[in-house]
């Protein structure tokens, strides 16, 4: 190796990359070989863009997310990806809006707003048509409005139900199953609109009931549109799951979401980080069944299940082998929001979970224990672990997080133990501690 022993400006010359066959060693003329001696420029390139993203990324993140978000529209993984990211930036991505939303990601007070692009069903063709009469005319005051205000061939039925589905309407109408239902009416009166303003003729219902015209000069035409009978509106559930199939990941809200004091105290590790984790250690991960399948073992002929996994970054695989199904069989179902935990395991070249455990978010807790500085000695410490140590039961089985918090001066910290601390059984683990002199509760892990 050569080594730099010192630096000098030769101002401003060519330089040239330089494609080597084989070796990239070269014999200097003092007998050294310099390793890899082509020329650096794309070293200095790629180190100067690096240099740019950071400081974009530290002094504009919203404008910065925004931009990979727009450059990623089309790939539904990378999406999703990065609106996590935003997550733990503390940047919301709104949902789409068919008064706001532009073709791409816009950046609007502080947040993300969801591009019309990464809508499936929503081709350029209707996204340039809905953008033009919101340009033209101003916003839209109802579903009636833009049908009645844009090319129907363009923005199709298929495409008004995406722009439904994925929460595009809720701005003007929160209830999307009477948007739904009323589809078809408003598109059959739009349809029946656009003929007559194609032959000239003025509808004689419309002459009538707008005898000075105000309503037809000022844009006001859809007040009068026909609407379906009234209905209930979609349960939450039933509007994630249509934003899911429509956007491939949820936008409004996610049901992983109250799981965030789960995600504080666990420290998880992200299902699009599952490649990048040792085999050998014991994971945990909070996840939503998204696809269950269940089988019968090859080999002992004993039931076992092939999971799907998804949370806010991404999804994964996961195996329930024979021993585990046994026990958690009854928590393996699609939809069920657990915490899970097992091992990376590579096969056939596709990373996957063997999950040795679970248990439902809704059923998870930890112990806290209530200390103040002033009244605890070393050795009262010293006693507090032993009392842990001896509720860690099993190895691997210890899965109930402990914290302590400290009150002092009408202040409190929560500060967490080291998972060797973590117990098996929350209850006898308060008991314990409780027979010993502390004050110690369970609160629930999605709690707070």
């Amino acid at each position: 190796m050569v080594k730099i022993i010192g630096r000098k400006a030769l101002g401003t010359q060519l330089v040239y990359d330089i494609g080597v066959e084989r070796d990239h060693n070269f014999i200097l003329a003092n007998g050294l070989v310099a390793s890899n001696c082509f020329n650096k420029s794309h070293s200095t390139a790629y180190g100067y863009v690096t240099y740019q993203t950071a400081y974009l990324k530290a002094n504009y993140p919203v404008e910065y997310m925004t931009a990979l978000l727009t450059a990623s529209s089309g790939n539904q993984d990378k999406v999703q990806k990065y609106i996590a990211t935003c997550s733990t930036m503390g940047i919301d991505v709104l949902q789409p809006d068919i008064n706001r939303s532009d073709i791409d990601f816009t950046p609007l007070s502080g947040k993300i707003l969801f591009g019309l692009s990464a809508i499936r069903n929503l081709g350029d063709g209707a996204i340039d048509c809905i953008l033009k009469a919101r340009e033209k005319d101003g916003a839209f005051q109802s579903l009636a409005d833009l049908c009645d205000r844009v090319d129907l061939r363009a923005v199709n039925r298929r495409a008004l139900e995406s722009l439904i589905y994925c929460g595009a309407f809720d701005s003007i109408e929160p209830n999307r199953h009477q948007l739904i239902k009323d589809l078809d009416v408003v598109i059959s009166w739009a349809h029946d609109r656009a003929k007559d303003r194609e032959s000239g003729q003025i509808n004689i219902f419309d002459f009538l009931e707008n005898t000075s015209g105000s309503q037809e000069e000022n844009g006001e035409a859809w007040k009068s549109a026909p609407k379906a009978t009234g209905v209930n509106d979609f349960s939450r559930q039933e509007k994630l799951q249509q934003e899911k199939d429509l956007l491939g990941f949820y936008i409004s809200d996610h049901p992983l979401k109250s799981a965030r004091q789960a995600t504080k105290v666990l420290s998880p590790i992200n299902l699009n980080e599952l490649g990048e984790q040792s085999k050998r250690t014991l994971l945990s991960a909070i996840v939503m069944l998204s696809e269950v399948k269940h089988h019968l073992s090859k080999k002992s002929g004993e039931r076992m299940a092939f999971v799907q996994m998804e949370d806010l970054t991404g999804q994964a695989e996961g195996v329930v082998f024979p021993k585990t199904y046994s026990r958690i069989e009854q928590l393996i179902q699609t939809d069920a929001r657990l915490i899970v935990w097992g091992k990376v395991d590579e096969r056939d070249e596709k990373i996957q979970m063997i999950i040795e455990d679970a248990e439902p978010i809704e059923n998870a807790q930890m112990v806290i224990v209530e200390l103040m500085p002033q009244g605890v000695s070393t050795s009262e410490l010293n006693r507090l672990k032993s009392v842990l140590k001896e509720q860690s039961g099993e190895r691997n089985q210890a899965k109930v997080p402990v914290l302590a918090r400290v009150t002092a001066s009408n202040q409190s910290q929560v500060v967490r133990f080291d998972s060797k601390y973590w117990v098996g059984d929350y209850i006898e683990t308060v008991a314990a501690l409780t027979r010993e002199g502390f004050s110690a509760h369970p609160v629930p892990l999605t709690g707070g």
